[in-house]
């Protein structure tokens, strides 16, 4: 099988049942012009110093407004994702109103993604230099199956299973908000995190953290305090039931995918995802058709279907599964995290005014810590080691200001002493 460079990014694992990217195609390039600007600079350091602080400054500047560039597009990238989750689940607790069918949904919005390839040869054709067919494009994105590409046995082993779990974390979660409110759904949802971090230790052989075990206690305290607040009541708890299996799925999805195909570039993901939808329409649609005709899942003849909540679902899960897995391209991979939990407070507030929920103390420190594990997972591997430079950094900023008080304070004491001899001097 084909060797991608390509890493699982910490955060986007956080929230969806999506493939998180973290290789920017043409990040090698921006690499290389680095490089070569570098080499540049130590070539003209032998004409003279000045060009080379010219150089360099310029560099300097180049470098600050490509990062103050990604910090703008990761605000706008934090509303747009916390937008898109916070507003499908909420669309998705209205639809159930007058649509009481948690699997219909889930196969209309999962037949989505068939789009994920078209989008992206769109944005193919308007940003690549080396612009190809449709054919050539699919054939190279091909190879991230292997060498023969995508075979019926391929599809079976490696592709198959993936789709399951997909729609498995989808129903789960939309069975949830059947049962319990949105906020306690959102915020349980976010111990994805913590259990990919636990199953990649375990499976993946992952670098132990401290802080993150840490995190996944804070997780997994945050689901018991969430259980108690409502009393452990037999809705209640199936719905809690129902959010964690589906955070579980959605971790096993993320950490399966990483061990079995490793990662993707974002054609490859864009494909691979594009058949997850085409074979959920291929191979499921039997399934809502039974549970129509057996009463399972009744919603009457198709003009009472909510076609315009549907479609409004489906669209904002495919927006939002776009920004998570493509918007790395303009932006930080912690931003769009970050945007998954602000859509907790969201709902939180959406909830407030719009159905009788009760925010006793137990869910609020619950919620809380939940939060908190989750934002304590996306600390870099290294973030102790930063932590340690940036003490050290300061501390030497520190000490020439005070050698430079004391230097100046020695020198004043020097004048005077001069001062003062040069006027018996005179005096005499």
């Amino acid at each position: 099988m084909k060797k991608h460079s390509a890493r699982v990014a910490p955060l986007s694992a956080c929230n969806s049942p999506v493939l998180t990217l973290t290789k920017v195609e043409g990040e090698d390039r921006t690499r290389e012009n680095v490089v070569g600007s570098t080499d540049a600079q130590s070539a003209s350091a032998a004409g003279g110093e000045s060009g080379t602080s010219r150089r360099r400054l310029h560099c300097c500047v180049r470098v600050t407004a490509v990062q103050v560039r990604k910090a703008l597009w990761g605000v706008a990238m934090v509303m747009c994702v916390c937008s898109s989750w916070a507003g499908s689940t909420q669309l998705a607790k209205l639809t159930f109103k007058q649509f009481d069918a948690p699997f219909t949904l889930t196969w209309f919005a999962t037949t989505w993604n068939c789009l994920f390839f078209p989008v992206y040869y769109v944005g193919h054709l308007c940003k690549s230099p080396e612009r190809q067919t449709p054919r050539q494009r699919l054939r190279e994105c091909c190879r991230f199956f292997g060498d023969e590409g995508l075979t019926p046995k391929v599809f079976f082993t490696k592709v198959a299973p993936f789709g399951l779990l997909w729609i498995l974390t989808n129903y789960l979660y939309l069975q949830a908000l059947r049962k319990i409110n949105t906020t306690d759904v959102s915020a349980l949802f976010c111990c994805n995190k913590a259990f990919v971090f636990l199953l990649s230790w375990i499976v993946l052989r992952d670098r132990f953290m401290g802080v993150r075990i840490v995190a996944a206690i804070l997780a997994i305290a945050g689901i018991v305090m969430m259980t108690y607040a409502d009393g452990f009541h037999s809705h209640s708890v199936i719905g809690i039931t129902l959010v964690v299996a589906s955070a579980s799925m959605s971790a096993l999805y993320k950490v399966l995918f990483k061990m079995v195909l490793g990662s993707a570039k974002f054609g490859e993901a864009a494909l691979f995802l594009s058949i997850v939808g085409s074979a959920n329409f291929v191979f499921i649609s039997f399934v809502p058709v039974i549970l129509y005709f057996t009463h399972v899942e009744y919603t009457g003849s198709p003009a009472d279907i909510p076609w315009a909540y549907l479609c409004g679902v489906a669209a904002l899960l495919f927006a939002f599964n776009i920004l998570v897995n493509f918007g790395i391209a303009i932006t930080y991979p912690t931003l769009i995290s970050l945007g998954i939990v602000l859509s907790v407070p969201v709902n939180a507030m959406v909830d407030l005014y719009t159905c009788d929920i009760n925010f006793n103390t137990v869910r609020l420190i619950a919620v809380f810590i939940i939060c908190l594990g989750f934002l304590m997972l996306l600390l870099p591997e290294d973030w102790d080691q930063c932590i340690i430079r940036l003490t050290t950094k300061l501390r030497k900023r520190d000490e020439p200001a005070e050698v430079a008080g004391e230097t100046g304070a020695n020198a004043s004491l020097n004048w005077r002493g001069r001062g003062r001899s040069s006027l018996s001097t005179y005096a005499r």
